[in-house]
């Protein structure tokens, strides 16, 4: 699953591979409260390595299925 955060003032978003079997409202609830309270947010990626993102930085967070494997042009 895709993970994508926009920052302030950033350039890139920031786009992290987490786990496919994540617990989806168990993530959304850990996003909501760091965003609610400004905390770091704590993300594990699909290779174990643990990333902070600071909450008053975030502008949004998008979470999807992604389209790895997929090559070419269409839907």
């Amino acid at each position: 699953m895709d993970v994508r955060i926009g920052l302030v003032n950033g350039i890139r978003d920031l786009e992290i591979e987490v786990p496919d079997d994540t617990d989806l409202d168990a993530f959304k609830s850990e996003i909501d409260d760091a965003l609610a309270g400004e905390k770091v947010l704590w993300i594990v990626d699909k290779r174990g390595n643990r990333i902070a993102v600071h909450a008053a930085r975030v502008t949004y967070v998008q979470i999807g299925a992604g389209d790895h494997g997929r090559i070419g042009f269409g839907a």
